[in-house]
């Protein structure tokens, strides 16, 4: 019973979520690298996780449905590179380990911009350089209900940091995953960044000015700025996956997802998953979106391989993912090496 009202309010609050969705409030959050997957074989399907598949790690559904760290069944450890655009380096770490019917993992994701020339209307051309830095550390936990009902839930702590100013926030996920006994079909739902509003501070907004009243040759006066308060990019993803065999050596799985983002415009995204003996796999996934052609920076195409090793008793999994771009000329990169023991 307590398990049917915990699907019953999940369903009714993503359902809640839906609907205050609204393509007026496209642009108007922050926090956008939320979106961003981190793993390469999420990205090389399309971006689209959420019922999640077999030949997984727990740790790479996280992104998706954090529900699906359900299916670790030891320890996982993972690690994903991205070489984003504008030489810009994201890592991704994260360690699973299982408890019986529960799992717990531990993420962190950190942004990496390096040095950027500061220009001022003093020296407008740069003549020093500031950093900047993005920094999701995440906390989840995941539950096997039933042989079919897995659910979990992640809490986020978010730090944002540009040059002397920096926001921190909080953020939480949460999802469900339900598998049609042997069928190879699978099913998910997550709602993903929800929190309350981020705002900057920090010494980067105080200003040395003179107020109306006061003399000329006065000293100046130190002023802070307030930031103004931004929205998390909160979303509803609705997923399946199917897999099947072909023949005693190969396999293929097929996956949907539709999202519904509340400050841009829906998602519609699909992949498909060759693999070999469990160990060679091949991937292609497609992001489809209604004004993609009015200024996404993905074009929606995704590709991929993998390789999967039994070293020592231990599994080895090997990622590649390639995400062509509409602009900044390269596209995005990222290798993903996992370790289940």
């Amino acid at each position: 019973m307590k398990t049917k009202l915990s699907v019953l309010s999940l369903a009714a609050l993503a359902f809640a979520s839906a609907a205050t969705a609204q393509s007026d409030r496209k642009g108007t959050a922050g926090a956008e690298y939320l979106l961003v997957p981190m793993t390469a074989k999420t990205t090389s399907l399309g971006v689209g996780m959420t019922a999640g598949m077999q030949n997984i790690s727990g740790i790479e559904m996280l992104m998706s449905n954090p529900a699906g760290l359900a299916v670790n069944a030891g320890t996982n450890v993972l690690f994903s590179r991205m070489n984003y655009v504008a030489d810009i380096g994201v890592n991704y770490l994260g360690v699973a380990q299982n408890f019986g019917q529960n799992n717990v993992a531990l993420s962190i994701q950190s942004w990496d911009f390096g040095e950027i020339e500061s220009a001022t209307e003093e020296q407008p051309l740069g003549a020093a350089t500031y950093t900047a830095t993005y920094t999701v550390a995440g906390l989840s936990l995941a539950r096997q209900f039933t042989d079919r009902i897995a659910a979990g839930t992640t809490v986020k702590l978010l730090n944002e940091r540009i040059d002397d100013s920096n926001a921190s926030g909080l953020a939480l996920d949460a999802g469900m995953t339900y598998t049609v006994g042997e069928s190879g079909l699978r099913f998910g739902v997550s709602l993903k960044n929800f929190g309350p509003q981020m705002s900057y501070g920090g010494n980067g907004l105080v200003r040395l000015e003179q107020l109306s009243d006061q003399d000329g040759n006065s000293t100046a006066n130190a002023v802070r700025l307030d930031g103004a308060n931004y929205e998390l990019p909160s979303l509803l993803n609705f997923g399946v996956s199917y897999q099947r065999s072909l023949g005693t050596s190969a396999s293929v799985t097929a996956i949907g997802n539709f999202r519904s983002n509340s400050f841009s415009e829906d998602q519609y995204s699909a992949g498909l998953e060759l693999g070999f003996r469990n160990i060679v796999y091949a991937r292609g996934g497609y992001q489809f979106e209604q004004d993609m052609q009015d200024g996404s920076f993905f074009n929606g195409a995704n590709f991929g391989a993998g390789l999967n090793l039994d070293v020592n008793g231990s599994m080895l999994g090997v990622d590649y993912a390639y995400r062509p771009v509409s602009y900044f000329g390269n596209g995005v990169q990222m290798v993903t090496a996992t370790v289940t023991f």
